[in-house]
């Protein structure tokens, strides 16, 4: 057989991230180490760490990245309070021991255990037979959350689903929500900044505001030192992804992106792909890395 006229050089590879996990220290079910194992088993180049409003669990996951020799980014996920919204702020790269930091999650967590005894007694109320040491059971050591709520409810037979539990009882506007403890977007991004980290508005769909009062929004959000906004997600359509790099681009904004991956909390969104078919771009892991070396030497 004649060798070939011509070759075609190969393509390096493709790698791919994920900056938006939880793990045991939040609602998640994996461990911080078997997070970065599993991370490292379906191939993907970057994994970040983005617990709800806890930064316990980072030494531990740091530690295993080294041992697994995939690249790590310590995160956090902190919920706030905008224009009577739920927004959640991510933080990257941030320093773990910087106390301020320490102490308002501190605080929000204090914040969340008190809104759970008020929950519990609403649900009571509605005629659901619930204690919260049935909660913790499913908690363990960890923060409480709605998440763990809904996974007790679906035991109990009172839901089938975790869509179910929070559509009839723990959602905004349902009758088991209580409000509680949050700071403001400016707090916190000056909080994040302050502890060596970058900023970065998470899974902006879910503010649920007009395509113009949302980028008045993250106007003031820039302007109060907001890093980034994610563009990747697992429940964004192939338009919404485009639309979120666009106002990036737009407003000298990194873009960012991740699944919002929990583990068995949320079987159907799996770690790097979201609902199968979710690819987030090494480059943007990059571009958020020099960032935070750039911010670092100011």
């Amino acid at each position: 057989m004649p060798p070939p006229r011509c070759t075609r050089p190969k393509r390096p590879a493709r790698k791919w991230i994920d900056l938006h996990t939880h793990s045991t220290f939040s609602d998640g079910s994996l461990t911080p180490s078997q997070l970065v194992a599993a991370a490292k088993g379906v191939g993907l180049a970057a994994v970040a760490l983005t617990d709800h409003d806890t930064i316990a669990g980072l030494e531990e996951f740091l530690a295993a990245g080294a041992f697994h020799r995939i690249e790590t980014l310590a995160g956090v996920e902190i919920s706030l309070e905008f224009q009577k919204r739920t927004v959640h702020l991510l933080g990257y790269g941030i320093r773990a021991d910087y106390a301020p930091l320490r102490k308002a999650l501190a605080d929000i967590v204090k914040g969340r255990n008190e809104r759970n005894e008020r929950m519990i007694r609403k649900l009571q109320m509605l005629g659901v037979r619930i204690e919260l040491d049935e909660i913790k059971a499913f908690a363990g050591e960890n923060i409480i959350g709605r998440p763990h709520v809904a996974k007790a409810l679906i035991q109990k037979g009172v839901v089938a689903t975790f869509e179910e539990a929070f559509d009839r009882f723990l959602g905004r506007g349902r009758p088991a929500y209580c409000e509680r403890y949050r700071l403001t977007p400016k707090v916190a991004i000056e909080l994040i900044r302050d502890a060596g980290g970058l900023a970065v508005l998470a899974h902006p769909t879910y503010m649920r505001m007009s395509p113009d009062a949302f980028e008045a929004a993250l106007v003031q959000f820039k302007r109060d030192g907001l890093a980034g906004i994610e563009a990747y997600y697992s429940e964004f359509t192939e338009a919404d992804i485009q639309f979120y790099l666009e106002l990036a681009r737009r407003h000298g904004l990194l873009a960012t992106g991740g699944t919002d991956f929990h583990g068995t909390i949320r079987p159907d969104v799996l770690l790097g792909r979201g609902r199968g078919n979710l690819r987030v771009p090494y480059r943007l892991f990059q571009n958020l890395r020099e960032s935070l070396a750039a911010q670092e030497h100011r």
